[in-house]
């Protein structure tokens, strides 16, 4: 594997270098400049912005924060997790998930959970071989 690290987006620089991967995912982030804002944004409200970067280049994101509730105690929730399309089954994603991991227990978690699009199946298949549990369905009224 080429060697990487993993760095946690802090500066608007930063948070634009991340662009174009997490629009693999979230494609209606067209304006850099808007997610740069939005991310800063939720970065008051605890949201960070993780990246793998090998050879210069950001080749996976997970956007990820610490929460708590009655059903699941402590735990990591992780909003955005992609790796860049060229990029895939080269272990960047595996090597980002894993660190979230860490990052979980580094911080007394006693969960790290997500919700994928149910049309992911790539994805479905990727969270199974990392011994996540499908634990339960997401429901959502849009309200305009």
């Amino acid at each position: 594997m080429i060697s990487s690290r993993i760095t946690i987006a802090t500066t608007p620089e930063e948070i634009q270098r991340c662009h174009a991967v997490i629009r693999e995912l979230r494609p209606y982030f067209e304006d850099a400049e808007k997610f740069v804002e939005r991310v800063t944004r939720q970065q008051t409200e605890g949201y960070l912005l993780a990246f793998l970067e090998a050879e210069g280049e950001v080749r996976a994101v997970a956007g990820y924060r610490f929460l708590e509730s009655l059903f699941s105690g402590k735990f990591l929730y992780v909003d955005d997790l992609v790796t860049q399309a060229a990029d895939r089954s080269l272990g960047f994603g595996g090597k980002l998930f894993d660190w979230l991991v860490e990052q979980a227990r580094a911080n007394n978690c006693e969960n790290l959970e997500l919700d994928s699009g149910v049309q992911r199946f790539d994805a479905h298949r990727f969270y199974l071989l990392k011994r996540m549990n499908i634990s339960s369905y997401h429901f959502r009224i849009k309200i305009s």
